[in-house]
Formats: C-alpha cells, sequence, structure tokens
C-alpha cells in the first residue's frame, strides 16, 4: 500500500473506536453552515413547501418499502428508473431524453420544486441530486433525517399511489456536467497525481468483497478509502453529521479545498452522496464522480486495479 492509503486506514481505525464510545445514540447538532445549504432541508421546511401547488414528492426507497407507507402524496422512483440501459453493465447514469420523458410521465413540471427523501442517509437521494446538477436542473430540495423524520413530527404517511397527470418536463438546453467524469478523464488523472476517494467498505477497497455487478474485486490504483457512510450518523438516525464533524473527518486527508478530487464507489451513488458533501457541505470547489465507478472500471480487462486479498462474491 502506499503512504496515503496507510495513513487514512489508521485514521479511520481511530475514528471508527471513538464512535464506538460515543454509542449508537447519538445525536449531532446539524451547526449553522449545514442549515444554510441550498439543497438540505429540515422537516419543518420540508412540510411547509410540500404544501405549495408546484412541489412534487419523490420517495426514493426501494418498492416495498414505499409500498408499505411513504409520505402521503409522494410518487415511488428508484435507482433503474434513472440508469442508462444501453451500456453493457449497470449504474450509468440517465439520458437527458430519459429523465425528461420519466418525469413528464411522473407528472414533474418544468417549474416545479421535486422534493426528495430515503430512508438510508440521503445516499440514494444524493445520486438524483447529483444526475440534475450535471443536467442543471437545481429547483430540488432533500429531506435531512428521511422519512424517520417526517414520522417523529408526526407527519402523514400512506399506502395509497397517489394518481398523477402528464405534465411536460424539459431540462435546461444546456448541460454542465460539472460534477461528471468519464473513464478516459480517470485515466489520464492517474497520471497527474490528483486525489482520488474510494468510497466503499474497507472490505471492498481491499478487494476482499466483490459486489454484484463488478467483474473483478480491487481498486483504481492510487485510491484512498474513506467510507461514504462516515459522514453520516450510521448506526442510529442516519442524519448527516455537524459541520465541526465532517470537517475534521475530511480534514484528515490534508486536501486543499481546491485541489481536483475524484471520487468513486461500486455503481457512483455513495460517491454522490460524497460529493454532495464535499461540495455543498464542505466548500471543496473541484469535485468529480466517476459515473461507472468500480463497476465499469472492473468491466475493462485493461484498466489498471489494485486488490489485497482474494476476493468473496456478495450482493
Amino acid at each position: 500500500m502506499n503512504w496515503r492509503i496507510k495513513i487514512v486506514m489508521v485514521l479511520l481505525i481511530i475514528s471508527a473506536c471513538k464512535s464506538d464510545k460515543v454509542g449508537e445514540t447519538e445525536k449531532e447538532i446539524v451547526s449553522a453552515n449545514l442549515n444554510k445549504n441550498d439543497y438540505l432541508i429540515e422537516v419543518e421546511e420540508f412540510k411547509r413547501i410540500a404544501k405549495q401547488p408546484n412541489s412534487k414528492i419523490l420517495d426514493f426507497r426501494k418498492k416495498e418499502a414505499y409500498e408499505k407507507e411513504h409520505i402521503k402524496g409522494a410518487i415511488h422512483i428508484w435507482r433503474t428508473d434513472i440508469e442508462d440501459t444501453s451500456y453493457p453493465y449497470n449504474g450509468m447514469m440517465a439520458s437527458r431524453i430519459q429523465v425528461e420523458t420519466l418525469f413528464s410521465k411522473l407528472g414533474i413540471a418544468a417549474n416545479d420544486t421535486i422534493l426528495i427523501y430515503d430512508d438510508n442517509g440521503l445516499c440514494n437521494a444524493a445520486r438524483l441530486w447529483w444526475l440534475l446538477q450535471n443536467y442543471n436542473f437545481t429547483n430540488l430540495k432533500l429531506l435531512h433525517g428521511g422519512i424517520s423524520e417526517w414520522k417523529a413530527i408526526g407527519g402523514e404517511v400512506s399506502t395509497e399511489t397517489p394518481s398523477v397527470q402528464k405534465a411536460i418536463f424539459k431540462l435546461p438546453v444546456m448541460a454542465s456536467m460539472k460534477y461528471l467524469i468519464s473513464k478516459e478523464e480517470v485515466q489520464e488523472a492517474l497520471n497527474m497525481n490528483t486525489v482520488i476517494l474510494d468510497t466503499r467498505s474497507l472490505d471492498e477497497y481491499l478487494g476482499i468483497r466483490q459486489k454484484k455487478g463488478a467483474a473483478k474485486g480491487g481498486r483504481i490504483p492510487g485510491s484512498i478509502n474513506i467510507d461514504w457512510a462516515e459522514a453520516i450518523n450510521y448506526n442510529s438516525d442516519k442524519k448527516i453529521k455537524s459541520f465541526e464533524k465532517l470537517d475534521s473527518i475530511y480534514g484528515q486527508l490534508q486536501i486543499a479545498k481546491d485541489d481536483p478530487i475524484i471520487v468513486y464507489c461500486h455503481s457512483g451513488a455513495r460517491s454522490a452522496h460524497t460529493t454532495f458533501i464535499l461540495t455543498q457541505l464542505l466548500n471543496y470547489k473541484n469535485v468529480k464522480n466517476y459515473d461507472g465507478s468500480w463497476i465499469e472500471w472492473s468491466y475493462f480487462k485493461n484498466l489498471p486495479f489494485e486488490k489485497d486479498s482474494s476476493t468473496q462474491l456478495i450482493k
């Protein structure tokens, strides 16, 4: 392992030990820095915006969870709905036409405010945030704390699927793709000393575990592992940690705020969450999420990779 990897692994072990001492019931006080964010909103603001006529609520959870209960009026959406299936592997972001067709079918108009929630620390919601950012659509909000926070204040839930009337949804003419980086660009970055963050679990990073969809276990050479879940209270309310704790966690990497950073995971969802944390909450200026991530990288036999152990295929 290179020196960066060794240092980060030691820091994460120390961090994990400290987290155990705090306990699973720890409740973080979200600082003013998080509350100033344009996209992350607390439940009372979510409730207020949801009452407005041009608001649409999207439930970004698995179908069975949605059918069991969801915020009243919420429309279901899942990862496969925003994937481009033309590739020989899974997980690539949907095309402009696909997004416009999907949202029109869901009854979302171009002037609507989209309110997104999930049940996994905004990991899924952040993927949709990331996709829409690349297409220059910014009129969206993410519910901090997800459906659990909604239920905690007595918010109404339902099992009924709302009826929708088809609308006309068009993305802005100019797409920015400001948080997107391609396989070819990642290849070039390997020779430019660019910081590459692997936001998967440590076992995936080491190559001990190979998740479904990947052609092999391992990691992009020279990448540094920092699990996306370090940013949230994963074992309790799954809310994002305070600005001070986030700044400490990512500050240990000793990366300047304007340094080029590439993030990736298995399919680009967990790394989209880290992209959100870095750019929207910690003010890092030059962060790109590798859309294809490990699924795409492992598919190509000519691309370099590293691993530390024999792999075990898991779902």
